[in-house]
């Protein structure tokens, strides 16, 4: 992602470079639920950002190309040949390893390359990166899930693994799991997704979680104090005769004379039958005639040739409309498993088995196999191979949305006239029992739940529940607010701020939500980190000055995240930042690090936020000034204060009401003495 004051860099000029500011979050996501399984921990905050201006024109050729498995491959092969080079630009330290993770390539030649890190042979959590070259070879935006350089005092630890176990055995049995047990032993990482990057263990517990669900709870515990760091639950929630959407075509595999439910056309996929079983793959589907199921729930084909439904036509949805062969890019397809557990009324999705699980809900009549809960689960796979968004706190509930937007995307792909399009989450499963659905995109909180706007403390609710200002964010950009019939549905989707917003069609807001997903959000990316990403996506796709542009700052200020388009609306404040990287000289000249502030009126607030980023050794060496668009200077941090400490991470409030607020803003910063060095990492200036 581009940071928000849009200073590209000169060809063949790479730098540290970021735009998020740090959150309580690592993505380790690996198995999600439809409905919430277990209690959520976990908070973040979002303070709206401005997004790029640039040019204010489209960037010819910035959607995503259509690659190939073999094509993917290639350009990860060169990542991997190349990623020493790149620690090195990005100026990683020497025990800091690269690990490429996947790769889009744009029209245009622009490559995004995601990657993870290691330090000292340890995984880093929370340290995941995006990095965007040009096709000239220069490095043009890097997005960070950490601003915190990894420098752990130690990687020894001082407790030992058992304590690791039984801290995390307790921690499950708090969230009343069945049966746990550690079903991998705590590997020492380097746990840097909040605070400072230190030592840790992470431990893994299995069992299931309160309702049956299959439980991978991982426990963050400090290999130094024994201290319990974070906690997250990884198993996200979340011709065929079929129980929802009528007779369709399934492509299937035929072995001498007997049929199977393979899907030789989309990566081998396969439907199985684990008729009631909590574990294995059970047996996979066949018969003899090629025709799977009755309509009714009683036949168990029935089911199967819903998920096997489901799934193509996510595979083909994400193919089709996105250019991406497959969850991983890889050409390689998942696999469904349908009768799980009796009267087990959920579904989820695993990484550890690569795979979309369906209970048959309550009485075992209604399966959860509908082509929007399908398109749900598989989703969580594609997030847990792009983005990794954590699945707990803000993140979490962004994770959840992203199921949910492309479920409900792939819904309308479909043109089913059984299932028809429509942005109501579960509407054919009636998991209520009273014919309603489990959740609205239009005003998430008529579950009684959900919420419909953002505000301070959403990180801290469950993410099944945290995920409705996206949903809505998503409703209010493809359709706009007020009352509307579409495909026999009305919805009425009010704002946070009573203003009305213009939609721009589902088309667009799918393209754009996919962009961000897959090149500028990661692991800790939260609800301002997110409007800044679609903004981002926005500009690359339609400019900068364009109607879609202003639609999705309307809609992000319509569920109380960043402002109107006019500056108006909306809640928490309008930020311009800056990630270029400014070497401070040591014992030198001054140096600057500039921001343009625009689209406000009158002087700035008593109250701006400036929110500073030096990596620096001995800050007490540092002065700190805000310079303001008339040349007046404001003293953040003086000579001498700070002692001896490392790295200057803090907010300043500063008493600007007598200046200008539109116009170029400074950063200022000057060592005064010897053998020590830094630069700035980033800026930000908030208008509350």
């Amino acid at each position: 992602m581009r940071d928000s004051s849009s200073h590209r860099r000169a060809p063949h000029t790479t730098r540290r470079h970021t735009t998020h500011r740090r959150a309580a979050a690592v993505a380790l996501v690996g198995v999600s639920a439809l409905i919430a399984a277990a209690v959520q921990s976990g908070a973040a905050t979002a303070a709206p950002e401005k997004a790029p201006s640039a040019a204010g024109k489209v960037i010819p050729g910035a959607e995503s190309v259509k690659l190939s498995p073999a094509q993917r491959a290639a350009l990860i092969r060169e990542a991997n040949a190349t990623k020493a080079d790149t620690a090195k630009d990005l100026g990683l330290g020497a025990k800091e390893k690269l690990v490429v993770r996947d790769v889009l390539k744009d029209g245009n030649g622009t490559v995004h390359t995601r990657y993870e890190r290691t330090y000292d042979g340890l995984p880093v959590l929370g340290g995941d990166l995006v990095v965007e070259t040009a096709k000239s070879g220069a490095t043009e935006a890097v997005v960070k899930a950490t601003r915190a350089a990894i420098k752990p005092a130690t990687t020894k630890a001082a407790v030992s693994t058992a304590k690791a176990e039984k801290q995390a055995l307790a921690a499950a049995k708090a969230e009343k799991a069945k049966s746990p047990d550690v079903n991998k032993a705590p590997r020492k990482v380097i746990w840097a997704a909040n605070g400072k990057p230190t030592v840790a263990y992470e431990t893994v517990v299995g069992g299931f979680q309160h309702d049956g669900t299959p439980q991978e709870l991982h426990v963050i515990t400090d290999a130094t104090t024994g201290e319990k760091l974070y906690e997250w639950e990884a198993i996200e929630t979340g011709t065929g005769n079929t129980v929802y959407s009528g007779t369709v075509n399934l492509t299937t595999t035929q072995s001498g004379s007997t049929y199977n439910l393979t899907d030789g056309a989309r990566g081998n996929h396969k439907t199985y039958n684990l008729n009631r079983g909590t574990s294995g793959t059970g047996t996979l589907f066949s018969g003899s005639d090629d025709v799977w199921g009755n309509g009714s729930p009683s036949n168990l084909e029935s089911a199967g040739a819903d998920a096997h439904y489901g799934a193509a036509l996510t595979w083909d949805y994400y193919k089709n409309v996105h250019g991406r062969s497959g969850i991983r890019g890889d050409g390689v397809g998942a696999y469904s498993r349908v009768h799980y557990g009796n009267n087990y009324v959920n579904a989820f999705w695993s990484d550890s088995c690569f795979c979309m699980t369906y209970g048959d809900g309550s009485g075992n009549s209604n399966p959860l196999t509908s082509i929007d809960v399908a398109a749900h689960e598989m989703t969580h796979g594609l997030t847990s191979n792009t983005a990794g968004l954590n699945y707990s706190g803000e993140s979490g509930g962004l994770n959840e949305a992203t199921s949910d937007i492309f479920g409900s995307t792939v819904e309308f792909f479909a043109n089913n006239s059984s299932d028809v399009g429509d942005y109501l989450i579960g509407e054919e499963i009636n998991i209520n029992g009273d014919g309603t659905p489990l959740r609205y995109m239009d005003k998430p909180s008529q579950d009684g739940s959900s919420k419909d706007a953002w505000y301070s403390g959403i990180g801290s609710i469950d993410v099944h529940y945290s995920s409705g200002p996206a949903n809505h964010f998503f409703y209010l950009l493809s359709e706009g607010s007020g009352t509307k019939t579409i495909n026999g549905v009305t919805y009425n989707s009010p704002t946070s701020d009573g203003l009305p917003v213009t939609g721009i069609g589902r088309d667009k807001a799918e393209k754009i939500w996919f962009r961000a997903l897959t090149t500028k959000f990661t692991s800790t990316t939260n609800y301002s980190g997110a409007r800044t990403g679609t903004l981002a996506a926005t500009g690359e796709l339609y400019g900068t000055t364009s109607a879609e542009y202003k639609a999705v700052q309307d809609a992000w200020a319509g569920v109380n995240v960043g402002t109107r388009s006019d500056g108006g609306g909306g809640g928490g404040g309008t930020s311009f930042e800056s990630g270029t990287d400014v070497s401070i000289p040591d014992n030198g000249a001054a140096v600057t690090s500039p921001i343009t502030v625009s689209g406000r009126t009158g002087n700035a607030p008593s109250n701006l936020q400036v929110a500073v980023d030096i990596v620096h050794t001995y800050i007490g060496d540092l002065k700190v000034d805000l310079v303001a668009p008339d040349g007046t200077a404001y003293t953040l941090k003086g000579y001498g204060t700070g002692g001896s400490s490392d790295n200057l991470d803090t907010t300043y409030t500063v008493n600007a009401s007598s200046e200008v607020a539109n116009g170029v803003w400074q950063l200022r910063v000057q060592d005064n003495a010897a053998i020590d060095t830094g630069y700035i990492n980033s800026w930000k200036l908030t208008f509350p």
